[in-house]
């Protein structure tokens, strides 16, 4: 007599407890986040703050979307693109790099 699996722990009765916690927290993780949908008085916010860093040479702290987890990058805006709706972003001296203005929710001096 067969009989049909039911999930991913039919197949192996001797998983160590650590084991399984694990393989749960990876499925959980796997989940990835939508990205929030910015008011318009957010992108404002986020629109000043890049014209004031481009203006004073002054650092600007970005938070950037990302589908597992948030990142915050902190450098001078040196340039606007919007034909390709990009920004550039100086870390140091000779380090720089273009980041999506969409991937952007959040922006503080």
């Amino acid at each position: 007599m067969s009989r049909k699996l039911e999930s991913i722990w039919d197949c192996s009765r001797m998983v160590m407890p650590e084991h399984k916690q694990r393989i749960i927290r990876e499925e959980r993780e796997q989940v990835q986040r939508v990205k929030p949908e910015l008011d318009p008085q957010a992108i404002d916010e986020i629109e000043q703050a890049i014209a004031q860093s481009i203006e004073n040479h002054s650092p600007i702290t970005l938070t950037l979307y990302h589908p597992k987890c948030d990142k915050d990058i902190r450098g001078i805006v040196m340039s606007v693109d919007r034909q390709m709706r990009q920004i550039k972003v100086r870390w140091s001296e000779d380090d720089w790099d273009w980041i999506k203005l969409d991937d952007v929710i959040s922006a503080a001096t």
